[in-house]
């Protein structure tokens, strides 16, 4: 660990001369003469008249380098109070106009629609995207570590990751119309809502994205590379002329909420409970921003997605709520993972509210600052937390993050965890850790972590992580190699570790290639990828070979095809499902693998990843069909399946996992969810329905009704239902 230290340290101390923006993208704002009407009507609106154009896109798919297709304008101006943009999206073909969703933060990737980014401090490491489509939705996200996500891993991401936090909402106006010219859609952002370097003349970097749904074309106003999304802000352009006012900034959310529970077991019982409690969030100058919680409630979010266990290593749910999701990529600390989810997290906001088995715990109250500060990037919370009967005690969580932002996506930090299980006479348990990452060019990087956790109870030179990648990604290759060690204490209470005690070797190869014209083939991309860990003391834990090949047609049509090479060595025994036990052992399997996605622009669309082989010694056949249907612009469903049917030498078992998600959209803001799950592991059935009156950014009216049903054929078992009714409101003290 010293070795490594001194090595981590001399790293970070270097910094690349190969960084560079986009040198040839610049465009400018002015000060509005009048504020513009913020319905949607550009054209006919005075006030965006003499206001500059900027007007020239490029396509990154389906032709990279080309322009676009269809004529695209945008236009930027400020008040005192508002960042405006508009942007007329002219289109020959008005009536194939594309809307796929009327929610907000509903994807804009298979809808006719425009976004545009913002890097407010000009450090090519965080930024704001926002977006809309031909219906008006609100669209915004958070940038973090420089927006570093693959095209590939965006397309299917959801929420956080790889840079890009979609789940922040914030307060502000879109509005759009359709024409026979097109379409055209006017933003209007309070600078309150923003965070940037201080008042006066400034440049921001900033870029445009458009796409046109039925054409599968998507164009940039500084161009992108296609392995890139338009969140990498190195390549942004630059936005000349902001003057910016003093950043202010008070807003109070207060809610109320009446709850009945309901409970058929072996004994019945219903409760009723009211409850009431605040939000606020406090501008501290003009880079931090402080939010502050009191009897902080998560009523209106949505359920977990079930999920099926077939390993023996702990499941990842994401978090949801809103709270800990503004800022989420600020304090991720250790190694991200994969499309599964993290190995390691030195904090995860999950472990704030939620115990066990996914119960709620009252959080009592707490606060967090986030922003700049002296040239760094600060982080602080402190939570604290009720105690619940069986479940946990009382607990104070804290966390301090440091992060020193340099050109070239090169940063490096520091994190410190405190959990204080106050009901265990101050038993406490704490981690600290660097990281960083070292920009090579504008295509390589390296990323390190290192950490310690402090548990009472277990030696402190065994508790202990670190992780070391290199990367490089161009047009044609990714490439990456990593190393990861665990040690067997290492126990970060406050965190996530996937699993324990162990070394890990990962790397992989991925290409690309564009055809000139074979058979409408857009993009093939070969690859092959391998991840294994061993034991400390050598044993072969796990290995998977990955071999693959990704067919991406123009049509919107896409088939991957591939093998697996599995290993498995099982410690002890376990259960994997009632009655079937795997025995210790080493298993060496194969399966073939196909990936099959229709164009998700149509109204209805299809995608199932599909395995088929050896499994612990036995055969499994693995099929995940999903269907999307929607009908217009405002229902939208989602039907799923997730189907095992599994031949072990301990016995034979079929497990489903079924889950329906529907959506009826009224308006952008007003909408009914149902999310209706069964599955077979736990035989319960589930449904979460939700009624959400938006007046802004997470306030409004929620009606939430919970059922879940522990099935064991007829008649069924235990019943548990709720409903809520909530009611918050946003009110900014400044304006």
């Amino acid at each position: 660990m010293e070795n490594l230290t001194k090595w981590y340290v001399a790293l970070f101390l270097l910094n690349s001369v190969c960084f560079s923006q986009n040198p040839d993208y610049f465009t400018n704002a002015v000060k509005a003469q009048s504020d513009p009407v913020i319905d949607g009507d550009v054209l006919n609106d005075p006030a965006w008249e003499k206001i500059p154009t900027t007007e020239t896109f490029t396509q990154k798919a389906p032709d990279e380098g080309e322009p676009g297709t269809e004529r695209t304008v945008v236009k930027v101006m400020y008040s005192d109070e508002f960042f405006y943009l508009s942007a007329v999206c002219y289109d020959t073909d008005s009536d194939g106009i594309i809307i796929s969703d009327t929610r907000r933060d509903a994807p804009l990737n298979n809808t006719d629609s425009f976004m545009f980014l913002l890097d407010t401090f000009k450090d090519y490491q965080n930024g704001y995207v926002f977006g809309t489509n031909a219906a008006g939705i609100e669209y915004d996200a958070q940038i973090t570590g420089g927006g570093e996500q693959s095209s590939m891993m965006a397309r299917f991401s959801i929420g956080t990751g790889g840079g890009f936090n979609v789940n922040w909402d914030a307060a502000w106006q879109v509005s759009a119309q359709i024409g026979d010219f097109g379409w055209s859609a006017e933003f209007a952002i309070p600078f309150k809502t923003l965070r940037y370097k201080g008042d006066g003349e400034q440049a921001w970097g900033i870029n445009f994205q458009r796409v046109v749904a039925r054409k599968q074309e998507e164009t940039h106003w500084a161009p992108i590379s296609r392995q890139f999304t338009m969140n990498r802000l190195i390549s942004a352009g630059t936005l000349n002329g902001m003057v910016t006012p003093p950043s202010r900034n008070l807003k109070l959310m207060p809610y109320a909420l009446g709850q009945q529970n309901r409970i058929e077991a072996e004994e019945f019982s219903t409760s009723s409970t009211g409850d009431f409690g605040m939000d606020a969030k406090v501008g501290v100058g003009s880079g931090l921003t402080l939010d502050l919680t009191y009897n902080t409630d998560f009523a209106q979010v949505e359920a977990d997605e079930q999920q099926i266990n077939l390993d023996r290593f702990s499941l990842f749910f994401p978090e949801k709520r809103a709270f800990f999701l503004e800022n989420a990529g600020l304090f991720s600390v250790g190694e991200g993972g994969s499309f599964w989810g993290p190995d390691i997290e030195m904090f995860f906001s999950r472990r704030i509210g939620i115990g066990e088995g996914g119960a709620q715990v009252p959080i009592l109250g707490g606060g967090r600052i986030t922003g700049s500060f002296g040239g760094m990037k600060v982080g602080a919370l402190s939570m604290r937390t009720d105690a619940v009967e069986d479940v946990t005690e009382e607990n104070h969580y804290s966390v301090m993050r440091l992060k020193k932002e340099l050109p070239n996506r090169t940063y490096f930090g520091g994190m410190v965890t405190d959990l204080n299980h106050l009901g265990q006479d101050g038993y406490t348990n704490r981690g600290y850790a660097l990281d960083g990452q070292l920009g090579i060019g504008e295509l390589s990087q390296i990323v390190a972590f290192a950490g310690i956790t402090d548990t009472p109870g277990l030696e402190k030179d065994k508790a202990y992580a670190y992780r070391l990648q290199a990367g490089r990604n161009t047009q044609q290759i990714s490439t990456s190699l990593g190393y990861t060690e665990v040690g067997q204490n290492f126990n970060p209470e406050m965190g996530y570790l996937k699993r324990e005690n162990y070394r890990k070797w990962s790397g992989r190869i991925f290409t690309r290639f564009r055809p000139e014209d074979l058979f409408g083939l857009l993009e093939f991309r070969p690859h092959v990828d391998y991840t294994g860990y061993w034991k400390l003391d050598g044993f072969h834990e796990s290995g998977r070979w990955h071999i693959d090949t990704h067919w991406e047609f123009r049509s919107g049509f896409e088939i991957h095809t591939g093998m697996n090479l599995v290993k498995e060595g099982v410690v002890q025994d376990f259960e994997i499902a009632s009655g079937v036990i795997v025995p210790a052992s080493t298993y060496d399997d194969k399966e073939a693998q196909i990936m099959i996605m229709t164009n998700r622009t149509k109204a209805i669309s299809f995608m199932s990843m599909n395995r088929i082989g050896g499994f612990f010694g036995g055969n499994r056949i693995h099929l995940t069909p999903t269907m999307n249907i929607r009908f217009g612009d405002k229902f939208t469903s989602e039907l799923s399946s997730q189907y095992n049917e599994v031949s072990l030498p301990g016995g034979d078992f079929i497990t489903n996992l079924i889950r329906a998600r529907l959506t009826y959209s009224f308006s952008p803001r007003i909408y009914i969810q149902s999310l209706l799950q069964y599955n077979s592991q736990s035989d319960e059935w589930s449904m979460n329905w939700r009624f959400i009156w938006q007046q802004s950014a997470a306030t409004g009216l929620y009606l939430v009704y919970n059922e879940t049903q522990d099935y064991d054929g007829i008649p069924i078992q235990n019943q548990t239902r709720s409903i809520v009714v909530k009611y918050s409101y946003l009110f900014d003290a400044l304006n």
